[in-house]
């Protein structure tokens, strides 16, 4: 006769996974994966208006100041679509929609963490570079986001806030708005249409559950999403080699940099002639790749 199998107890989170599962929600209330990317975007701002010295003190509070407000803007954005995010297979189980994370505690995170960055940045740095990142929150979180629920054109919009970081970066370092600053902007503002086109491509479905206008939603042939995809990783090209053009870098970050900028349009081509998933996931890997590689390839350029 065969045994009767126990039955299984579940057993209760250790009180070290209990403290890891509260410290990841709110971690991700601040976003990290758009914070790391805005900060390395200050960072390489800094290092192109930087000269040869470079000003530690003045560095280390761009860069803790840059991501203190930008997980702020992210936290404040979280707030406010709490209960879009609930209509979203992607997002339904973040801490907000979920209920493991109050409203009021994101809130009152987003402007602690927003208004101690501006803090720093304004003593630290300096008050253009502070008023940059105070116009990054604002138009992020007063303008794109509510633009997501009205205008396919909310993707163009939100590009503003999403470059000025490293315009931000060029002005700690100089103190004023310069080509070389503009550049880098430029380069940030086509590099989010790829970007951010790739995902909302993957994501059309959720999107169009919580009624957000994005492009792949309003036009879902998908044919003016493609386009769009091209046209800015052509234009992406032409802007990444003009810091080399302008004197700013030298042959490392030209060779470099057109390396990875022609990978990300042959991956935009190969989404326009296929407008598969499979294809803009491509698009959004090398695009996640573009500004680290940017980046270094600035930082390598001083050093030889």
């Amino acid at each position: 006769m065969k045994a009767k199998s126990s039955p299984t107890i579940a057993t209760a989170p250790s009180p070290e996974q209990s403290a890891w599962v509260v410290f990841r929600d709110y971690l991700s209330l601040t976003k990290p994966e758009i914070t790391f990317l805005v900060t390395i975007s200050a960072l390489g701002g800094f290092l192109l208006g930087s000269g040869p010295a470079l000003d530690g003190i003045t560095l280390v509070a761009l860069l803790i100041g840059v991501a203190l407000s930008s997980s702020g803007g992210a936290a404040l954005n979280l707030y406010v679509e709490r209960e879009k995010d609930l209509l979203m297979k992607r997002t339904s189980n973040r801490p907000l929609p979920a209920g493991r994370i109050r409203p009021s505690i994101a809130l009152f995170i987003g402007c602690a963490c927003s208004f101690t960055g501006l803090l720093l940045l304004l003593f630290f740095t300096n008050v253009l570079t502070c008023i940059l990142a105070g116009s990054t929150i604002a138009l992020y979180v007063f303008l794109y986001t509510p633009l997501k629920q009205h205008t396919k054109y909310n993707t163009l919009v939100g590009t503003i806030p999403g470059a000025l970081p490293a315009l931000g970066g060029w002005t700690a370092a100089t103190g004023s708005l310069g080509i070389g600053g503009w550049v880098l902007f430029g380069i940030l503002v086509v590099w989010q249409l790829p970007h951010f086109f790739a995902l909302a491509w993957m994501y059309r479905k959720d999107y169009s559950r919580a009624d957000f206008k994005m492009l792949p939603v309003v036009e879902p042939q998908g044919r003016s999403t493609a386009a769009q995809m091209l046209s800015a990783s052509v234009c992406l090209l032409v802007l990444s080699i003009l810091p080399t053009i302008l004197g700013l870098t030298g042959m490392l970050y030209l060779i470099g940099i057109t390396l990875v900028s022609v990978w990300l349009l042959y991956t935009s081509v190969i989404f326009y002639r296929t407008l598969s998933n499979y294809s803009a996931r491509r698009v959004l890997k090398a695009s996640i790749l573009h500004i680290p590689v940017l980046v270094i390839l600035i930082f390598l350029d001083r050093l030889v």
